[in-house]
């Protein structure tokens, strides 16, 4: 069996809060995972093994999974992390045993199985700890909805339209999100060139769509080579070397990452749509 990667979208009334589930599992030889920067935190959770958190990351990790191994992992939005006893800004670029989080719970979730009833676990775990805590901050989701690339808007104008001071929006952004807004940002828009990659070049639905450049000005970078210094940051690779070389519909390790961009998506169109009719 080789390495193989399928995305899928959580159960509806996740979907708030969880951007997508999946389930990996490993083949004969160990397999190097690139773990990229995307604004929310995972729950991995190997089947017969610990489950983990993986906090946000601000830069991106490599991680070894041992050969015949099977994960269910899970995405969040950024701003609606699952119920966890200690604010996300502790947990930045961090990666925590879930038992220390969780307790035995979290090792009852790992237990030898299927994987899809592994994975229907997992989400109704999550769902019922969620209905416990609460709706998550609500000035945070909106500023995660206004941070995205489709919206260009500096951080002081989106403060004052929440209402808050900038000081009191990176605060909030720090409990809830693990990052400050800036740094939000900057995630958000490299993530929304991944997006369109997966979507395909024209997904702006502009003529004469030529690929990386496109992308990256559909995005908000100054230009290709802005796009290529935050690849490197963000991910470790160029544009690329993260997407390949012969196509740049999903990246170079083979795995389709479109249930976990669809809904990343939403509204793109309406936005490129709305920029062209204003002559952009």
């Amino acid at each position: 069996m080789s390495e193989s990667y399928v995305e899928r979208p959580p159960r509806p009334e996740l979907s708030g809060a969880v951007r997508t589930v999946w389930v990996q599992r490993t083949g004969a030889e160990a397999y190097v995972q690139r773990h990229l920067p995307t604004g929310g935190v995972e729950l991995h959770v190997p089947i017969g093994g610990r489950p983990r958190l993986l906090g946000p990351l601000t830069a991106p990790r490599l991680e070894v999974i041992a050969p015949r191994t099977t994960v269910v992992g899970v995405r969040f939005w950024p701003g609606t992390p699952p119920p966890l006893p200690a604010a996300l800004d502790d947990l930045v670029d961090q990666r925590v045993d879930l038992t220390d989080l969780w307790g035995r719970a979290a090792l009852r979730l790992a237990e030898p199985r299927a994987p899809e009833r592994v994975l229907a676990a997992v989400q109704r775990h999550v769902l019922d700890g969620l209905r416990r805590s609460g709706a998550a901050d609500p000035l945070v989701r909106a500023a995660v909805r206004a941070l995205m690339p489709w919206h260009p808007v500096g951080i002081e104008p989106l403060a004052e339209h929440l209402g808050i001071s900038v000081s009191q929006l990176r605060r909030r952004c720090l409990h809830a999100v693990g990052v400050g807004p800036k740094v939000l940002q900057r995630t958000l828009r490299f993530q929304g060139f991944l997006a369109l990659a997966q979507a395909g070049f024209a997904a702006s639905g502009r003529p004469g769509a030529d690929g990386v450049s496109t992308l990256a000005a559909d995005v908000g970078y100054a230009d290709q080579a802005h796009l290529g210094r935050e690849c490197l940051r963000l991910s470790g690779l160029t544009p690329r070397q993260l997407l390949g070389t012969a196509s740049l519909d999903r990246c170079a390790c083979g795995h389709d990452h479109s249930a976990s961009y669809r809904p990343f998506l939403r509204g793109v169109r309406d936005s490129f749509k709305t920029g062209a009719r204003r002559g952009r």
